[in-house]
């Protein structure tokens, strides 16, 4: 095994597993298998001739076969002296050319193909929808496009390794196969070449067929995945609705048209299998029964007889496989064909070509003439002007679907403004790369965003590189250290190493926002987003946390959107939102005199929320 080792190691090292593609995956079947495979081609060429020359040996065999079939026939007195080159070919075939090829051939598709072609364009998949808009997301089941990569990878290699192993294979080996009977007889060719015109006519009627209904098959079961995560996901709603029976009915549905899909496929694929193999059984009554007759009319050897029975039945025997490998290559370009209408769509959201980093420590923000709508002209801001100096503390209040939130997204460039621009540190963010605008901005959400990690990992998404004192003393001052000692998975992991759970639902509300704080703290931008950033608290914790926040805004520019005035009272300036505009800004005391909308959110609230009522009464 230590022999082999470094072979397999120069074998396995011969693709880049994890190599980024260069732009967009095309929506056409053939240029997308070249972006998901460039760079990979070279290796995959050499793969496909090894292939080739292994498929030629089974044509060597058999004229082995007929070869030594007629060097018996005739004198046996010092056989092995007249026969000696003969003899030494076929030992060095069988012991070491023929070997050698299969090996090789075996270690470019196991160690060369499957395992690096797989990564390679989940990678590149996964990357590319990585960067799609939110609204991409937004618009179908996240159990779906998982699906979809996985899916789309797997087909992708699964029609690479059969193409090389069977295309390559039996394709050379159907061309050797001519060639020998054309040295034997030609009418044996032609016979061996009709019946290959009907082989292949029986292919091109099935296999778009049996591609089109795999397709369908792919998508229906991707739909099975979506409706049962998408179930999963939301377990504590459906049981406390009490809707098990409409979720599974759901899951059922899905289930049901999956089961139709695949009914379809089967049937298909069924009968062309059964009409298959009546070709294959042709074949060798065709080819040892020509033989023969020439045999009889002695325009053929015995050994001639004995190669073209070797080749028929090796044939027939290939066209099981063969046509089992290519049915599975079609229903796998049928799934790579509904992977590529799910996932090569371009970016709705994308940086400029010149897009530069945004430089750090910038805080000043300005919104000039911005609106922005959702579908059909409904919500989102209009016309909006707004200058947010930098180390300011603004708070943002409104009613629902007053436009704080659109705010927010437009400032973290999750959309773009359909008129208008807007600036951080004096840079129009269209002018930046996302990534880098988005390390510049902490955000602390009402609806907490939690990985499946450990506590530690979840904090340290604010910075990755930090250190473990510094990962500690953001939990300490987002008062999250304790509990989070106290913490213990179903692994036996405590503390820091123990799992939160999907989306964080082994912890209350309050501890994901407090994790959710302490990843802000821990990132220590110069722009802090406070988004409904302690409404999950009790009294007592929020009053501790608010003293922490305090702390951390010094310096900062901060946005703060609450419902619960109390929290933003102490705000430099307060803008109050409805209907997408502003309609009022300034202090607390200075919008309590003026007596207008935030008054009346502030006598109605008595330290509560605004509620419907306040968007009624206006």
């Amino acid at each position: 095994m230590t022999i082999l080792r470094p072979a397999a190691d120069w074998f396995a090292s011969r693709v880049p597993a994890f190599d980024p593609a260069e732009g967009p995956p095309p929506r056409e079947l053939l240029a997308f298998f070249r972006w998901c495979l460039a760079g990979a081609w070279p290796w995959l060429i050499g793969a496909f001739l090894v292939s080739a020359l292994a498929g030629t040996t089974e044509i060597a065999t058999a004229f082995f076969l007929g070869a030594i079939v007629d060097s018996v026939a005739g004198e046996t007195e010092g056989y092995l002296a007249q026969n000696a080159a003969l003899l030494a070919g076929f030992l060095l075939f069988y012991l070491l050319l023929r070997p050698l090829t299969f090996g090789t051939s075996a270690a470019f598709n196991g160690i060369t193909v499957m395992p690096n072609i797989y990564p390679l364009v989940q990678s590149r998949l996964h990357r590319w929808t990585m960067g799609q808009a939110v609204t991409f997301f937004d618009n179908d089941f996240a159990g779906r496009i998982a699906t979809k990569q996985m899916q789309t990878a797997r087909a992708v290699t699964e029609v690479t390794s059969e193409f090389i192993n069977v295309v390559a294979f039996a394709g050379a080996s159907l061309v050797g196969s001519i060639l020998l009977m054309f040295a034997i007889d030609w009418r044996i060719a032609l016979a061996l070449a009709v019946w290959l015109v009907g082989y292949v006519a029986l292919f091109k009627w099935f296999m778009p067929r049996i591609r089109t209904r795999s397709k369908a098959r792919a998508a229906a079961r991707a739909m099975v995945t979506g409706q049962v995560v998408d179930t999963i996901t939301n377990i504590k709603t459906v049981k406390l609705f009490g809707h098990a029976e409409h979720e599974d009915r759901a899951a059922l549905d899905a289930m049901d048209r999956l089961r139709d899909r695949a009914l379809a496929f089967g049937r298909m694929s069924t009968s062309f299998r059964f009409l298959l193999m009546f070709c294959a059984g042709l074949l060798p009554i065709l080819m040892i029964g020509g033989t023969i007759l020439l045999w009889r009319a002695g325009a053929a050897s015995p050994g001639d007889i004995a190669a073209a029975g070797a080749i028929s039945f090796r044939l027939s025997q290939m066209t099981g496989w063969v046509s089992f490998t290519l049915m599975a290559l079609y229903s796998n370009v049928g799934e790579v064909e509904d992977g590529m209408n799910t996932l090569a769509h371009l970016h709705a959201l994308t940086d400029a070509p010149d897009a530069v980093d945004l430089p750090g420590g910038t805080g000043d923000i300005r919104l000039e003439g911005v609106t922005f709508t959702y579908g059909r002209g409904e919500g989102g801001i209009r016309e909006m002007d707004l200058h947010v100096r930098a180390g300011e503390k603004l708070g943002v209040v409104g009613a629902s679907g007053a436009g704080k939130s659109t705010l927010v997204a437009l400032l973290l460039r999750l959309y773009d403004p359909g008129a208008g621009r807007i600036t951080l540190g004096g840079h129009d963010l269209r002018e930046v790369t996302q990534d880098s605008l988005r390390r510049r901005i902490g955000m602390v959400t009402q609806e907490t965003a939690m990985f499946n990690r450990s506590a530690r990992d979840n904090i340290l998404y604010g910075r990755p590189d930090a250190t473990e004192a510094e990962v500690i003393d953001a939990a300490r001052r987002a008062e999250a250290h304790e509990f989070i000692e106290g913490l213990r998975d179903h692994k036996g992991n405590t503390g820091y190493d123990a799992f939160l759970g999907e989306r964080g639902v082994k912890l209350s509300g309050g501890q994901r926002q407090r994790i959710a704080l302490a990843r802000a703290i821990l990132k220590d931008a110069p722009v802090l987003v406070l988004d409904e950033a302690t409404s999950a608290l009790d009294s007592e914790v929020e009053a501790a946390i608010q003293a922490a926040l305090e702390r951390v805004m010094e310096g900062k520019t901060v946005l703060a959107i609450a419902h619960r005035l109390s929290t933003i009272a102490r705000m430099d300036r307060i803008v109050v939102m409805e209907d997408g505009r502003i309609v009022e800004q300034g202090t607390h005391a200075e919008l309590l005199a003026a007596r207008g909308t935030y008054a009346r959110y502030w006598e109605r609230q008595s330290g509560g929320f605004i509620g419907v009522e306040d968007v009624a009464a206006e």
